[in-house]
């Protein structure tokens, strides 16, 4: 039997409708809210790749199948985000995204706030200039 230790965040999410939801309204708002203006200009016209990217990345970054690794091998986010200028203002930008659709589909405030906090790191870690952008 499952307790609250031992469910993974994929679980937690909802297995894969749940990471689905959560991809598709984070790329959602980042065509929306005209304060993701910066970060949206780095992705293609169409968001299909990067959604399909981000789900399988997430998939398994929570606990879920490894899809990404077993498609393209390591993440490596650094390197793979490294052509991009990514600083301050793309990564506010993404977080804002990312920050409304958790607090959309998490409803549980603890667990919401940890998967914020894990976010945030991860954008924080990923800056790679400290420009305007």
């Amino acid at each position: 039997m499952k307790t609250a230790e031992t469910v993974t965040p994929y679980e937690a999410l909802g297995g894969e409708v749940g990471i689905q939801r959560l991809v598709h309204r984070f790329y959602e708002l980042m065509d929306e809210l005209p304060e993701a203006y910066t970060v949206r200009q780095l992705h293609p016209e169409s968001l299909d790749g990067s959604a399909t990217s981000l789900f399988e990345f997430l998939s398994g970054w929570f606990g879920g199948p490894d899809l990404y690794v077993a498609k393209n091998g390591h993440p490596r986010l650094r390197m793979r985000h490294a052509p991009y200028a990514v600083g301050p203002v793309v990564r506010d930008e993404w977080m804002l995204c990312m920050t409304q659709a958790l607090t959309e589909q998490v409803a549980d405030p603890r667990f919401r706030d940890r998967l914020i906090e894990t976010f945030a790191q991860m954008a924080n870690h990923l800056i790679n200039t400290d420009g305007t952008h």
